[in-house]
Order: structure tokens, then C-alpha cells, then sequence
């Protein structure tokens, strides 16, 4: 198990993690969340070994196979499917190995080389290969294509790709949905419920989360906290310990008042003085719970439009494309005040492209795009990021839009995204994404638009920001359409779905669960086709003999019904540890709660205490002889 006693990390002469303690047990999929800057990331560099803690332990089992998705992908030469078959360092170890002992013509070497590959699976390395590509969106064509060849997002894919492949015992993934579609996500999520390995997720698609973790790491004011289940689950949680946590401060508060009082009134009587001292004391050693901070404002309410026209924008017989190069065909749409409308459809079926036609950034190749006089759209795409002059701050880009608007108005406005005081008047060059984002929802919510056209708005947003675009949404009352990988974000603001899918644009009758079901009906038909192309390429050489492959087989075989007895009582002292665990947390969970410290609740207390001890010494043995088992299994491995 990962286990953090009194961690302390601190980064540029600020903390991000002060006294932290948490464990994550074998086989647990846990979401690691937090505020933007919490440390999430730095969290992840520890755990891979690149940062050093400066002050607790971090314990890590020390055999275990870590994987995690590379930032930086040169540009190679090597196909695809090679690249992402690289992410399996056994495999390629073993390949290596046998291709020298081929060199050597030793044949006993490529023997055990093949019974190795036997073993790990490495004869069906290819079809594995293809259908993670498959799976995150790569046609059978773009298999053998070289790295250099793909942008940089489907870099990023090729690179989760070979985390994905590697048989890792944690697999440690740091927004893995930020390149990626719907329909990618949706089949990631299921493959993340089938790894048997240990994960860790930081992610703001609280849908995905929900999907893929069993197990919450909320990271707040420098601190920890554990919570079971899902991200909705950790949501109920937690805002129970902070109704909890705001009664024992005004608790704490009025006692303080109380005192103080006292104090102040009596301090310079000579009869009072000792009682004023006394009371001073008491004031001193009075336990002090943190107040809640307040979570950063953000209100993205949009103005009532100007006008909201019927229609606001019609398509009629629309065939749009680039160049030569047509894309969608027969697009009939109509676009009043009130629309919802979310689009899906698999990558490069043309969602981005529709998006662009009804925004009048791409002219039809033929039919009629009409728009009423009185239609004002607000356009939120990520090339909208790139127009933002970067030297400038966040007023004068208001100012462009609005030059005889007051400085003090422009500075009221920013300040509901979050740009407020001297920030409304930094460059935008060191901005974040999320910032860059923010800043481009609010000049285009200052415009007053009656059609909003969003596409994937959510990708830089954190879980707060993202429901606060939600609330705005849900509120707005002209016409909108959205393109998101955001399940949640759909959920919650469509009415209406259109799938682009063979260069059709069509209502689509079912939800997003229904739209999960075609999805998996494609890809199935795509994994078979692959998997049919990758077995007919398949030619391992087989040369050493059945006889040695079947005797590898064999002593494997031995060897797992010797570890048997051991691995079971491993099993068994695992579960131990993790009730023991629950246990304790429960307990601690009472203690915390106010209420057990008052008077007539001493027995209970007492009772709660002694359970806290016992436990304690009950999980430092259990603990002791966990690590010792798993030591044995090691060497015996």
C-alpha cells in the first residue's frame, strides 16, 4: 500500500502539503482533487520519485511497476503502433533479448526469450497495442503512421497509450481527459473499471470521476483529507464535516466572547483580578478551529440579450467542407430562443466544422446559412485563446469592446470572474489556461449574445468554475449549442442531442447513456477489424521448440501453486488492514464531532478513546506483518 505519515512538500518557499497523512491500499482507484495550485501535480512528481519530500515519509511498495503519461513526445519516425508497444518495458526487454540471442544463433537464449513472451503475453502485444488506439480514436490507417506525423494532442493520446499498455501495478494519470472527445472518455472509463492495478486520477470531469474512483484525496489548506466512494459522494461528505466544522467555530467564537467579557470588564478590579487572570488563561488554551474560507467567487451570469429574434439562425441544405474536401452534406437546422442543443459524434465527424458554419466562420459550399439581423452570437472555441493579446491586460481588452464604459465598471465586471484588484491589470502573457479561458468567457458574456455557440468551454475550467458556467447556462434565455466531453456539463444544460456521424447532421432520440451504447457498437467493430489485421501480420518465430515453451508453462505454474498458501494469508492480512482502517476512521470520524465532548456524553468519549488506542496498536502490528508478507512474496517472485 502508498502510505503518507506527516508529509510536507513545499515549492518555491510556499507549502503545498503541510502534516499530510493518507493511505491508499492495492487495487484502490483514487481521485486526488483540489483548487488549482493545491499541488495535485506536485503530489504525482513525489510519488514518481522526482521531487523529495521535505519533511514526513512517503512509503511506496519498492517493487511495484509505476506508470504515468509522458509530457514530451519527440518527432519520430516510428509508427504508432511500434511507439505505443514500447510503453511495455518487459516486453520490449524481452525482445531486445531474443533479438540478440538471434544474433548469437544461441538456442537456448531464444528459447526462454519465447517462453518469457509466452508468459507475459507478449505474442498478443500487437492487437493489445491497436485496440488502445482504436479505443482513443485512431482509425486503422493512422496505425502505422510515424509520431511526427500526428499535432500535439494526438501526441498526448499516443503517450496514454503506452502508460495504458505497460502493465503497471499504479497507474497515475493527470488529466487524462484534457485531449481527448466523448467518445474517447467513455471508452477510457471503461477500461480504467477492468485495470487491476492501483490508480490514481486528478481530473475535473466530476462524470469521469464518478465512473473510474472509489476512493477521494481532497487536498485543501495544505491538509488531506480521505473520503470513500465516488467524487458525488465526497461532495455529500465533505460538506457535512464543513456544516460540522462552521458550528464548532461559532461554538469557539461565543465562548471567546464570553471570556473576553469577562476579562474585560473585571481585569483592573482588585477583587476580580485573580477570576480576570483565570478566565485570560482560559481564553489562551481555548482550542481554535479554522473559520471556512470562502470559495473564490465566480458569477457568470449573462445579461438578458437585447433582442432574441424567431429564428435566430437557420441552415437550409448546407454542404460544408474545406477546398475540395466536403465534410458534412444536407444540413437542415433552425435556431430559436431556447434551443439546447448538444452535438455529438465520434472525432473528426465534423462537430468543430458545423460550429464553425454557424458562427459565420466558414462560408457553406452550397445551400443557405440565414441569420436573423438582430442575431448576436457569443463564440467560445480554444482558437478563441489565441486571439488574446498577450502584452495587454485584462481591462483593456474590455475597453476594445466597449471604449466609453467606465474604468470602475469594467474593473466590477472582471471581478466576478475571479480578476479582481491589481489582477485586472496584469499582462495576460503569464496567465493559465483556466485564466485565459475565464477571461475570454467574460468579454464574450459582456456582448450580450443571443446565440451562444461553445465549444468544449470546459477544457481549462476547474470543477468550480465549471459549475458556475452550469448555473449561467441553466439561466440564459437565448439559444445555444455545445460541443463537450463533459458529461456532467451536457447533462446539465442540453435539452436536445445531434449526432454528426457520416457526414449527416441528425436529431439523435436517445441520452448520453444511449449515446455511450452506439459508441461501444462502433468501437466493437473497429476492435474486431483491427484485431483481425493485427493477428494476420502476427509471425513470432517459434524456433527453440514447443518442449521448452510448455515446460516455462509448466514451472509458472509450479511456482504460483507454491506461492498459494502465502499469497492467501497476504489476502487475508490486506483485508484485515483495510477494515482495521475503517474502523479507525469511524472512530475518529466521532471524535470529531462537537458533540461528544459535552458532559453527559464523558462515558461515550472515554469508550471512543479507548477504542482509538486499540486500534492503533492493532494496525501498527497488522501493519508489521503486511509488509513482511509482502517482502516474502517479493523475493520469492
Amino acid at each position: 500500500m502508498i502510505q503518507a505519515d506527516g508529509l510536507s512538500l513545499i515549492r518555491g518557499g510556499h507549502h503545498l502539503l503541510r502534516d499530510a497523512q493518507f493511505t491508499i491500499f492495492p487495487g484502490h482507484r483514487v481521485g486526488l482533487v483540489g483548487a488549482n495550485g493545491a499541488g495535485k501535480s506536485s503530489l504525482f512528481a513525489l510519488l514518481r520519485g522526482e521531487l523529495k519530500e521535505d519533511a514526513g515519509n512517503l512509503k511506496i511498495p519498492p517493487r511495484w511497476r509505476m506508470a504515468s503519461v509522458a509530457q514530451e513526445t519527440p518527432a519520430l519516425d516510428t509508427p504508432a503502433l511500434a511507439y505505443v508497444m514500447q510503453g511495455d518495458v518487459e516486453y520490449t526487454q524481452v525482445q531486445r533479448d531474443l533479438d540478440a540471442a538471434e544474433r548469437a544463433n544461441d538456442g537456448e537464449a531464444i528459447a526462454r526469450c519465447h517462453g518469457q513472451l509466452d508468459a507475459i503475453g507478449g505474442y498478443h502485444i500487437h492487437a493489445r497495442a491497436a485496440q488502445l488506439l482504436i479505443g482513443l480514436g485512431f482509425t486503422q490507417a493512422q496505425l502505422e503512421q510515424p509520431v511526427r506525423s500526428f499535432s500535439g494532442g494526438w501526441r498526448m493520446r499516443l503517450n496514454l497509450a503506452q502508460a495504458l499498455i505497460s502493465r503497471a501495478d499504479l497507474l497515475l494519470l493527470d488529466e487524462p481527459t484534457n485531449h481527448l472527445d466523448l467518445d474517447a472518455i467513455v471508452w477510457l472509463e471503461q477500461w480504467l473499471k477492468r485495470f487491476e492495478g492501483t490508480s490514481i486520477v486528478i481530473s475535473h470531469d466530476r462524470e469521469f470521476l464518478d465512473g473510474v474512483v472509489n476512493q477521494i484525496i481532497h487536498i485543501e489548506h495544505f491538509q488531506t483529507q480521505q473520503y470513500s466512494g465516488d467524487y458525488t459522494s465526497f461532495q455529500r461528505q465533505r460538506s457535512e464535516r464543513r456544516s460540522q466544522q462552521q458550528q464548532q467555530f461559532d461554538k469557539e467564537q461565543a465562548q471567546r466572547a464570553h471570556l473576553q467579557k469577562f476579562v474585560d470588564r473585571f481585569r483592573a478590579k482588585a477583587s476580580k483580578a485573580k477570576q480576570a487572570q483565570s478566565r485570560l488563561k482560559a481564553l489562551e488554551k481555548l482550542t481554535s478551529t479554522a473559520p471556512l474560507g470562502d470559495d473564490e467567487p465566480y458569477d457568470l451570469a449573462f445579461p438578458e440579450p437585447g433582442k432574441l429574434p424567431n429564428p435566430l439562425l437557420q441552415l437550409d441544405k448546407i454542404q460544408a467542407g474545406y477546398g475540395d474536401t466536403t465534410i458534412l452534406e444536407r444540413v437542415q437546422l433552425n435556431l430559436v430562443p431556447g434551443s439546447r442543443i448538444g452535438l455529438l459524434g465520434r472525432n473528426g465527424a465534423g462537430k468543430s466544422t458545423l460550429m464553425k458554419l454557424l458562427a459565420g466562420e466558414l462560408s457553406p459550399q452550397t445551400g443557405e446559412r440565414a441569420a436573423n439581423a438582430g442575431l448576436v452570437i457569443g463564440y467560445f472555441a480554444q482558437h478563441q485563446l489565441e486571439t488574446l493579446v498577450l502584452s495587454d491586460h485584462a481591462i483593456a481588452h474590455l475597453q476594445r469592446i466597449d471604449p466609453r464604459a467606465s474604468e470602475q465598471s469594467l474593473r466590477n465586471f472582471l471581478g466576478r470572474f475571479g480578476f479582481s484588484g491589481d489582477r485586472a491589470y496584469e499582462a495576460v502573457a503569464p496567465f493559465s489556461g483556466g485564466e485565459k479561458a475565464r477571461l475570454v468567457l467574460a468579454l464574450l458574456i459582456y456582448q450580450r449574445p443571443n446565440l451562444l455557440l461553445l465549444d468544449e468551454p470546459t477544457n481549462h475550467l476547474d470543477l468550480d468554475m465549471r459549475e458556475a458556467l452550469v448555473m449561467a447556462l441553466q439561466e440564459f434565455s437565448g439559444a445555444m449549442v455545445i460541443v463537450s466531453h463533459d458529461r456532467h456539463f451536457l447533462r446539465a444544460t442540453v435539452d436536445d442531442y445531434y449526432l454528426v456521424a457520416n457526414r449527416a447532421v441528425e436529431p439523435f432520440p436517445g441520452d448520453l447513456d444511449a449515446y455511450s451504447i452506439w459508441l461501444n457498437d462502433q468501437l466493437k467493430q473497429l476492435t474486431e477489424n483491427s484485431e483481425a489485421s493485427a493477428n494476420s501480420t502476427e509471425t513470432p518465430n517459434h524456433e527453440g521448440s514447443a518442449h521448452n515453451r510448455k515446460a516455462q508453462r509448466q514451472a509458472a505454474a509450479q511456482q504460483r501453486q507454491a506461492l498459494k498458501p502465502l499469497r492467501d494469508k497476504f489476502k487475508k492480512t490486506e483485508q484485515a488492514l483495510e477494515q482495521l482502517t475503517t474502523a479507525l476512521q469511524s472512530v475518529e470520524a466521532a471524535l470529531a464531532d462537537p458533540a461528544i465532548y459535552q458532559k453527559e456524553q464523558k462515558d461515550a468519549l472515554t469508550d471512543l478513546l479507548k477504542q482509538q488506542g486499540e486500534l492503533k496498536a492493532r494496525l501498527e502490528d497488522i501493519e508489521a506483518t503486511w509488509l513482511e508478507l509482502s517482502e516474502q512474496l517479493e523475493d520469492m517472485q
